[in-house]
């Protein structure tokens, strides 16, 4: 049950401006992901309130960092990205405060609480959902062999025969091993189950061992999108925000296969420990960048739906190009034939383990 915001927890419309710090630190993704925060949230909100935002992109390493920061008692960061199965960790390990949705965030234009506006997306007391993403993958159109269709998704990521040349994965447990066993022949209903098995995880890893061999791992999405543009793989894994950009913005011979993205979802955290001063310049922030209209902005610069139902009718067109976002979108109806929702708690619960066993599996 979510628990009621305290007296030190007050929601910022009763903390007078004076109580609160001038410089925030926020830790998101990098890149264009980064950029469209930037655009969408931190620009206007600096432009309304005269705060510095300082961005670290530090994502990819937000539990670990997080937890260093608690044994050490030094908390630098005032607000965290990350995704949903890292958030309810976090949460879980006492690194992140829980908040009450209804009085840390607005309501929908309509009058509709948060809580009911952001629904599902909603999967622990400490999340503040922002997007709505997909892992999926890219492939250089111009080194596609003769004869040969584009590829369709993640399977094709295993058939060196056909499409031959590196490819590159994320560095990481997460998305890999649940592909592994779909392209081994599992049933989507049957993956999480295999996953749970040291049966399931050898045939995924047995699976992975194939490419293995051929593939570049990366740990940011900048590196996947760079290894695109730079020819040195035939394919990458990287999220599809970030292949819209290098596809639609940057103009690269890169195409999008769509087939068993890896749908996901990604928000803020508020780290425990923040002093009142701070707490109260963060939940400010939270509050603005959250609401209806700027989950529906951030939609004009990069392909991430927004988590907010009442943003979803707002998203238009891209910011500076002009061209309609939906058909760019995870969830429109044309890219999303085959997809996998990924299981959150299932990580949040087996993330370690896997994390452990993968980076062992690694160095063989």
């Amino acid at each position: 049950m979510k628990t009621k915001l305290t007296a030190l927890a007050v929601t910022t419309a009763l903390v007078a401006p004076a109580a609160m710090a001038q410089e925030m630190t926020i830790v998101s993704w990098g890149g264009a992901y980064t950029a469209s925060q930037k655009n969408a949230y931190h620009d206007p909100y600096t432009a309304k309130t005269g705060v510095t935002i300082i961005n670290d992109d530090s994502s990819a390493e937000g539990i670990s960092k997080l937890r260093a920061m608690k044994e050490a008692n030094n908390l630098t960061w005032d607000l965290v990205d990350l995704e949903a199965a890292d958030a309810m960790r976090a949460c879980d390990e006492g690194l992140a405060i829980e908040v009450d949705h209804d009085e840390l965030l607005a309501a929908a234009p309509d009058g509709t609480s948060a809580s009911d506006d952001f629904g599902d997306m909603i999967v622990s007391d400490c999340f503040i959902p922002q997007i709505v993403f997909s892992t999926t993958f890219g492939y250089r159109t111009d080194l596609l062999p003769e004869g040969k269709e584009a590829p369709a998704g993640a399977c094709q990521a295993f058939d060196l025969e056909n499409y031959p040349g590196k490819r590159g994965l994320n560095k990481r447990p997460i998305a890999n091993m649940e592909w592994a066993l779909l392209c081994d022949g599992v049933a989507y209903e049957d993956v999480y189950d295999a996953l749970e098995t040291a049966e399931g995880q050898a045939r995924a890893f047995a699976k992975l061992d194939t490419i293995k061999d051929e593939t570049i791992w990366w740990s940011s999405a900048a590196e996947a999108i760079q290894l695109l543009a730079d020819g040195e793989v035939f394919m990458s894994s990287t999220y599809n925000g970030r292949l819209f950009s290098a596809i639609v913005e940057q103009e690269q011979p890169i195409g999008m296969a769509w087939d068993w993205q890896m749908f996901d979802l990604d928000g803020w955290v508020i780290p425990a420990g923040l002093s009142d001063e701070r707490l109260a310049q963060v939940k400010d922030y939270v509050f603005f960048a959250t609401d209806t209209q700027r989950l529906a902005d951030q939609a004009a610069y990069i392909s991430y739906g927004p988590a907010r139902a009442s943003s979803a009718p707002l998203v238009g067109k891209h910011a500076t190009l002009g061209i309609d976002m939906g058909p760019h979108m995870p969830t429109d109806p044309n890219n999303a034939e085959n997809t996998f929702v990924n299981n959150y708690e299932w990580w949040a619960d087996n993330r370690d383990d896997l994390d452990a066993k993968f980076q062992a599996w690694l160095a063989k």
